[in-house]
């Protein structure tokens, strides 16, 4: 009991400093704490030319200090007129850098994600979190100065055939690389008195990415905000704008609504 008492005052007391490093759309160098399970719900979509949406379900988990896992699986309309199962993929994250002074830090962390998916292949974007079956890996960095963190991240990505006999034609970029640049700020609560109080955070992401070769390329901004309940829970909601963009892509003005539970020293 003592044990599990000592693990929530940590957690609400780290939670101020790291709670702004939570981002919305992309993940940061830092891990989940040791031990512990988060499962989330994500719902994301597009109102134009119809309104279509894909539901995320997803479990992550801290392994150790360094490295934390996640597994998601996806069901959308994207691609039929109702709602059905696409496929899954799983992601790994091992932190290799920690810097750590107090209320900032440096971290850097290496991860890989591989997914299997059933959909057809219209589009030009690679992206894995239900269109694509394939590889990605990548590096990224995450600096958190008080109640400001900055993270950075590019990675490569190589598509496969999908499931049920749905194959990539030679027209199409079976490689991308992908970058991302967020800030998070922790806008509430000023003075920060126990794990009860709700954290305010607000964000700005670019979120970019470039086919080689096939002179494909975007880059979105997607401001955000984020709701952290008794230190456990966690609400998103975010909208992402095309600055640039001259890609076929499901991603294009799509909103998002995040609904994610963690459970400490499991």
């Amino acid at each position: 009991m003592k044990t599990i008492l000592l693990a929530i005052c940590l957690a609400a007391i780290t939670c101020p400093a790291f709670a702004q490093e939570l981002y919305v759309n992309t993940e940061p160098a830092s891990n989940m704490a040791t031990g512990s399970l988060g499962l989330r719900i994500e719902n994301q979509g597009f109102f134009k030319p119809d309104y279509k949406n894909r539901s995320t379900f997803e479990a992550m988990y801290g392994v150790s200090r360094h490295l934390m896992v996640h597994s998601s699986i996806y069901v959308s309309d994207y691609y039929n007129s109702s709602q059905h199962f696409e496929g899954g993929s799983i992601y790994a994250k091992y932190r290799f850098l920690s810097i750590d002074t107090v209320q900032r830090h440096s971290r850097a962390a290496f991860f890989i994600k591989a997914s299997s998916i059933n959909n057809p292949l219209p589009n030009q974007e690679i992206t894995l979190e239900g269109d694509n079956s394939g590889l990605q890996s990548g590096v990224v960095f995450t600096q958190l100065l008080h109640k400001l963190a900055l993270s950075g991240s590019a990675s490569y990505l190589r598509a496969f055939d999908n499931r049920g006999g749905y194959m990539l034609p030679l027209s199409q970029a079976r490689n991308a690389i992908a970058y991302t640049l967020s800030a998070g700020y922790l806008m509430f609560p000023r003075n920060y008195q126990n794990y009860q109080q709700v954290n305010v955070n607000l964000y700005v992401e670019l979120l970019g990415k470039t086919n080689p070769g096939h002179g494909q390329s975007y880059l979105d901004a997607a401001p955000g905000l984020q709701f952290i309940f008794n230190s456990v829970c966690r609400l998103d909601l975010s909208y992402r704008a095309p600055l640039y963009n001259d890609m076929l892509r499901n991603s294009k003005n799509m909103y998002l609504i995040r609904l994610e539970y963690n459970f400490f020293n499991l």
